[in-house]
């Protein structure tokens, strides 16, 4: 970097490359804009770095790629004419501006702090006009949680390795997701379905259309219908059912409908308003992305990130949607302003409100500071910027403009009809029917949720008057078995987290990828529901015995309560962490006494080497039998996810070391061929897809340059997949996360050069 091109100019320092480049298009020349590439210290990755004896005096090194980019931007800074540090507009982000202030050793006096919620030349230059001094309180905030994060994690995760397997990780929001995924496969498990029927029949009123179902309402002068709560360990679960707990108890009520009359008893007509949801914030967001585009809650976060740093349009890098970190439903006055004309123009006058719509956010504490994620500018409609956006982006901007333009909307009004119809006595026999249909669309002509797709038309009813005579049509029974509270998917998790207070926004998303390349939790392949494994269950049986406030609900969401403290300074950091550690410590020596090793278990699996007993064992990398007379005995079956036996399967290859025959096994990286007389043995082929044996070709060199030395990057893989790696390495760390489909092209491009 030429400190020529320096001098003078004011520095402003951001996160992210991307923001680095749009930023840069918006302030000019008379700005230099950095990238800090995220966080540029951090605790030590080896060691816990906590003192906890002298004040939980934390110990920072910087990261090890921003050991170069740190002289860069010293330099830039002690040429600068001005300092601003522009990081996100959170907590980590303040905590990421401290660190650069104390690592490039910037006086107070040459700093300034800024932050906005979106990336808009407004925006940006509004932000100059508000700048102020790091938030210490936010720092310490930030501090206490990951001291306290690396503590429960450093001290948790030996034990755990010594009593249970190695390799296992605890921490204080991870654990608690966990247990709500073992409680859960629990209570399905302990479930007792009760069968019950229902009944409804179809009735006409003479020379009237159309004909219609009613369903039986009261029976005998009860309601037939009745709730059961099961009280879940999350939550209270409740279960429909009806007095008619088998078929034959229904054939008095069909009895008398047949026998009659059957009369209209009481009509009742209303118009309902039905208020569109709020603006989406960062739970809502993951959960309607998974439960309308399938999202991962990792891959939504990443396609927001991009859509918020800025995307290429005709020649301009343009921010489209706001911070997407946030709990906060605020919307600004002028954007407001702007969409109510954009709604009036489009829909019409009817459709805006007659008062601004005001969203309250019911989060725990959720920072009303903030803004909710809306499009920056609602005249960015999606099919505008569909021509730039990939695929992905495109159906997540579209999903959130939609979500936002119909929370500034006008409500929907029903019109709603209850008719109770009578059969015998007064309430001997008490039929229901309802219709709904829609008077207003309101914000419906937008967005729509299933439940309002379920509710927009109901059954439409003849003209009916109080005391018509009904004919009897048709009568339906129908059997049914209440059912167990559902598995947690991705949104449900994460709706659940939420409800309770645990984690914040940005925890949801790597919480579940923790846990899950952990192998604490498994996404069933069709369904997609999270099923907590045998390894989950252990762990979390293990720790809920010793831990019992680390793995509460209650009790990890009041330590949230207390970190919003500490970030508003009513709380000192320190005090936090000793009113926590002092009963941690307590609980870490009970357990380290008294946790037992899980015992294996025997099964009537036979060794395939000795034919002596196996046992179920489980590790980080799942389940596996293993042979009751090891060390002696090296027999092992590898199990799948589903604990099905992986079994070798026979090839005609002959191994070219030993003569024996080549099988086809299953690892921690997928299918490979080896020989059979393993252990004596241990030559090995990599195959490809259909099993063929390929020679070992080493790492792909790709097109692609690193942007930190410029050599080439090559396609490596890991335990987690493949990424791109500079040639460089050692020297040189850099390391990129790809897509699927660019690992794709890569591979078969590779693929035509051989």
């Amino acid at each position: 970097m030429a400190t020529n091109n320096i001098k003078g100019k004011k520095l402003v320092i951001v996160e992210s490359p991307t923001k680095q480049k749009t930023i840069s298009k918006i302030l000019g020349s008379d700005y230099l804009v950095r990238s800090s590439f995220g966080h540029v210290r951090d605790l030590p990755s080896h060691d816990m770095g906590v003192d906890i004896a002298h004040h939980f005096k934390p110990t920072y090194l910087p990261v090890e790629r921003a050991k170069k980019l740190i002289k860069e931007l010293e330099a830039a800074a002690k040429n600068a004419s001005e300092i601003y540090l522009a990081t996100d507009p959170d907590r980590e982000g303040e905590a990421i501006a401290w660190h650069l202030v104390e690592l490039l050793k910037i006086p107070a006096d040459r700093y300034q702090r800024i932050y906005f919620h979106e990336i808009t030349p407004a925006a940006i230059k509004e932000s100059f006009a508000h700048a102020r001094k790091i938030d210490e309180n936010l720092v310490n905030a930030q501090q206490a949680r990951r001291i306290l994060d690396r503590i429960v994690g450093y001290k948790i995760s030996p034990l755990l390795w010594k009593k249970i397997t190695s390799g296992l990780s605890a921490g204080r929001v991870q654990s608690v997701a966990v247990r709500l995924l073992t409680e859960r496969a629990k209570e399905i498990k302990d479930f007792q379905e009760q069968p019950y029927w229902t009944l409804k029949a179809q009735f006409e009123k003479p020379g009237a259309q159309p004909d219609f179902w009613a369903r039986l309402l009261k029976w005998d002068g009860k309601n037939v219908e009745q709730t059961t709560t099961y009280h879940l360990f999350a939550e209270d679960y409740k279960v429909k059912n009806t007095v008619f707990d088998k078929p034959e108890t229904l054939a008095p009520v069909s009895a008398l409908l047949r026998q009659g009359p059957v009369q209209v008893a009481k009509i009742e007509k209303k118009e309902v308003k039905q208020k569109p949801k709020p603006p989406f914030i960062t739970s809502s967001m993951q959960q309607d992305a998974y439960n309308k585009l399938g999202f991962p809650s990792q891959k939504t976060m990443m396609t927001a990130q991009h859509l918020y740093e800025g995307i290429e349009i005709a020649g301009q890098t343009v921010g489209l949607i706001t911070y997407m970190r946030t709990d906060s439903f605020n919307v600004s006055k002028l954007l407001q302003n702007q969409t109510h004309q954009f709604i009036a123009d489009k829909y019409g006058p009817a459709f805006v409100p007659a008062k601004p719509n005001v969203y309250k956010s019911k989060v725990k504490g959720a920072q009303e500071a903030h803004e909710s994620i809306h499009p920056t500018d609602v005249r960015r409609t999606p099919q505008s910027m569909k021509p730039f956006l990939s695929a992905d982006q495109y159906k997540l901007y579209e999903l959130i403009w939609l979500r936002f333009v119909a929370s500034q909307m006008a409500e929907a009004v029903f019109n709603t009809v209850t008719v109770d119809i009578h059969a015998g006595g007064k309430d001997q026999c008490v039929l229901r029917a309802g219709g709904r249909t829609v008077k207003f669309a309101g914000y419906l002509s937008v967005y729509k949720d299933e439940d309002d797709n379920d509710n927009e038309e109901s059954a439409l009813l003849p003209d009916l008057a109080e005391g018509d005579a009904l004919t009897l049509k048709e009568i339906s029974t129908k059997d049914h078995k209440t059912t167990p509270p559902p598995y947690y998917n991705e949104a449900s998790l994460i709706k659940t987290l939420e409800k309770h207070g645990i984690g914040r926004p940005s925890t949801y998303a790597p919480t579940i990828k923790t846990i899950l390349d952990r192998k604490y939790i498994a996404r069933q392949p069709k369904s997609n529901k999270l099923v907590a494994t045998e390894l989950g269950i252990t762990v979390t049986d293990s720790l809920k015995d010793y831990f019992k406030e680390i793995m509460d609900l209650s009790y990890t969401a009041g330590v949230e309560e207390k970190l919003d403290e500490v970030a508003e300074g009513g709380q000192k950091w320190v005090d936090l962490l000793n009113e926590f550690y002092i009963p941690f410590q307590k609980e870490l020596d009970a357990a380290d006494q008294g946790m037992q090793r899980p015992a294996a278990k025997e099964t009537d699996e036979k060794c395939p080497l000795c034919g002596k007993p196996m046992l179920l064992k489980t590790s980080r990398f799942g389940q596996y039998l293993v042979c009751s007379d090891a060390p002696h005995c090296k027999g092992k079956i590898n199990l799948s996810k589903e604990g099905e036996k992986i079994v070798p399967q026979t090839t005609n290859e002959v191994c070219d070391k030993c003569g024996s025959p080549m099988v086809i096994r299953t690892g921690r990286r997928g299918k490979f061929m080896a020989c059979s007389a393993y252990p004596k043995c241990k030559n090995t082929y990599s195959i490809d897809e259909q099993g063929n044996k390929v020679a070992s070709t080493g790492p792909i060199i790709t097109d692609h340059k690193c942007d930190k030395c410029g050599k080439p990057m090559v396609l490596r893989s890991s335990k987690r997949g493949y990424f791109l790696g500079c040639s460089g390495y050692p020297k040189c760390r850099n390391i990129v996360n790809i897509s699927e489909e660019e690992i794709a092209k890569i591979k078969a491009a590779h693929e035509q050069k051989a």
